[in-house]
């Protein structure tokens, strides 16, 4: 079969289309034939070796956190799943990815696929929404009526967590640049307003808000005045670097690290099929491109959330 793999650590130029083994399924494990995975900022990481301390992997790996697929074939002792199944999963970190034919994926790790969506394009989802849904509910607590800033809503994360507060009854104030003005109008959102002015404050955007979720990398200082827009007793919640708590004030402060996790993936595809919840893909590429993907990614030139097609 066909994969995506590097051999090394480094830029996008490590990245090799070639031939390799199809996988055999063990005890628990699933043989999926891929329709698509999707691109992660993670996975830059872990090409580059920044992440390789924390997380361990073997070489030549494949890329490709999220899969959408259909089962090929199944392990010992797998139940409730059966052959042409399609489903979504969020693969270990640390196993080879969804950027080949077939991947192995752990039968826990899976959920049925949305069935109002094009499979590749569920593709986008198992990541950003485990990610949004930790974020949302694990980080931030969120509960009907609260008040919510979502700091880089836009973005392929953000856009799921705004939805999500919206469908649990939240106020939500969604934050970015203009261009995603009339996507966050339409999840029903309170307001959509343009990148922070930080020195203007939070009374500036109608703050200060119980919960604040942050998705957008600034620096240290910057982070430290996120804390100023959280009100007394509040959460920040941050995808991108630590938000400084207040203890004076209450304010406590959560950073995620995902975690792939099937039943909470199976509760985001429902909500997908019931119309709560939209995945925005800005564009399809072929395997065959991932380097191109890469460099791209590197570059600022992805124009958002990118589903990787398949061989």
């Amino acid at each position: 079969m066909k994969a995506m793999r590097f051999h090394e650590f480094g830029s996008s130029e490590v990245l090799r289309y070639e031939d390799v083994d199809r996988p055999v399924p063990g005890t628990g494990q699933v043989l999926v034939r891929v329709a698509a995975t999707s691109f992660n900022p993670v996975d830059d990481h872990i090409r580059a070796g920044v992440l390789a301390e924390m997380i361990p992997i073997t070489l030549p790996y494949v890329p490709g956190i999220d899969l959408a697929g259909t089962v090929a074939e199944l392990g010992a002792d797998i139940t409730g799943l059966e052959v042409g199944d399609r489903v979504v999963a969020m693969l270990p970190l640390d196993s080879a990815g969804g950027a080949a034919e077939y991947v192995l994926a752990p039968a826990e790790s899976l959920a049925p696929a949305p069935r109002t969506t094009q499979l590749a394009d569920a593709a986008a989802l198992p990541l950003t929404g485990l990610a949004a849904w930790q974020t949302a509910f694990e980080l931030a607590e969120l509960k009907p009526g609260q008040t919510v800033l979502v700091n880089g809503a836009g973005g392929a994360v953000g856009s799921l967590v705004v939805q999500l507060a919206v469908d649990a009854g939240a106020h939500v104030t969604a934050v970015d640049a203009p261009q995603h003005a009339a996507r966050l109008e339409g999840y029903g959102v309170d307001r959509v307003v343009g990148p922070l002015s930080l020195a203007a404050g939070p009374a500036a955007v109608g703050g200060p808000f119980q919960a604040v979720v942050n998705h957008v990398r600034v620096s240290p200082e910057e982070l430290a005045q996120l804390t100023n827009y959280v009100a007394d007793g509040g959460v920040a919640a941050s995808t991108a670097g630590p938000i400084p708590e207040d203890r004076a004030r209450g304010v406590r402060s959560a950073s995620l690290w995902v975690r792939s996790d099937g039943a909470q993936l199976t509760e985001l595809v429902a909500k997908v099929d019931a119309g709560k919840l939209r995945v925005h893909v800005a564009a399809h590429r072929p395997v065959s491109e991932l380097a191109a993907v890469h460099e791209d990614a590197g570059a600022g030139r992805l124009p958002g959330k990118t589903v990787v097609l398949a061989p």
